[in-house]
């Protein structure tokens, strides 16, 4: 299934490239930098383990509200379903809002506390979570709205279009099916890289590209790009990254202990002046990302004897 956001980075045009150098076996799929979720969606729940993780709040709220309370998110949704520059303005005001944090919640509470007696601290307790958890939907159900309603899914500015929110209901539901199984984390990538690594462990990680950090939420730095290289080069598990093919990341990753291969796909956001023009990336890995394709079935020509040939010499 594909994903029910466009996002920054997103893989749509690169998964397949992705699924068919896949570990064969692993036990625990964990996407560090999950974005959109283009490949976890996309892919098969084959493994006892799925982890979703990005360090954007904004994302990881939207797809554990999708997880856990999809009634009240479909709800959310639905209310004043409007599609104006006035509700997109509204929207971003609403999300930029420091009163929805996990601080001013402490506050309110440590003030309930200190001005009422028990009882009533307890019972105005209990409604101050389920409104403050409730904020976590609103929040969700914004986001989701900001990300239809903005030029190129960029949250920046109004897109002009007319799109009806509803439309999308049934997606989310599906969604909500596909991560049933899956746990939606927040946190950094070392952290995250750390907590779940295993010998029987796959990473997915989609960085910010080099030098296209700007086009990204969260920052990324320089160094966390070499941060990531180093914790990748301790991991016990398996791990694939895509990166732009540039100079600098070849440089990084040349040691001989990664495998890195170039590959292209089209480049979306040229289509529309440069049909069918090309973008070239990069797959590096601490695994052989062929050991998956040897089991492929492959389709001989009978005008091109090449087939047969490069079959055994992939096998070989």
């Amino acid at each position: 299934m594909n994903s029910i956001i466009s996002w920054v980075g997103g893989k749509k045009a690169l998964r397949e490239l992705i699924y068919r150098r896949l570990p064969k076996q692993y036990e625990r799929y964990i996407e560090v930098f999950g974005g959109g979720g283009w490949v976890l969606f996309g892919k098969n729940p084959d493994c006892d383990m799925e982890v979703y993780n990005d360090f954007n709040s904004n994302l990881a709220n939207l797809f554990f509200c999708i997880k856990h309370r999809p009634f009240a998110f479909l709800l959310e949704l639905g209310f004043l379903p409007l599609n104006s520059r006035d509700e997109f303005i509204v929207l971003r005001k609403f999300l930029n809002k420091e009163e929805f944090t996990g601080d001013y919640l402490n506050e309110e509470l440590n003030l309930a506390q200190r001005n009422l007696e028990e009882p009533e601290f307890e019972e105005i307790k209990t409604i101050m979570v389920e409104n403050a958890e409730f904020m976590d939907i609103k929040r969700a159900a914004a986001f989701f709205k900001l990300i239809r309603y903005s030029y190129g899914s960029g949250c920046t500015s109004f897109g002009c279009q007319p799109f009806d929110v509803r439309k999308t209901f049934h997606l989310i539901w599906e969604a909500y099916r596909r991560l049933a199984n899956t746990l939606i984390e927040n946190k950094d990538f070392e952290a995250l890289i750390r907590q779940y690594d295993r010998p029987n462990a796959f990473f997915y990680c989609d960085p910010p590209y080099y030098l296209a950090e700007g086009h990204y939420e969260v920052e990324f730095c320089k160094e966390d790009h070499i941060r990531l290289r180093d914790t990748l080069a301790k991991i016990e598990g398996k791990f694939l990254v895509s990166y732009n093919d540039c100079d600098y990341i070849r440089e990084l990753y040349k040691n001989e202990k990664f495998n890195i291969e170039p590959v292209t796909r089209l480049n979306n956001l040229a289509q529309r002046y440069d049909g069918g023009c090309e973008f070239s990336e990069l797959l590096i890995a601490n695994y052989n990302t062929k050991e998956r394709m040897r089991d492929m079935p492959v389709q001989l020509s009978i005008f091109n004897v090449n087939d047969f040939f490069n079959t055994e010499q992939l096998k070989n």
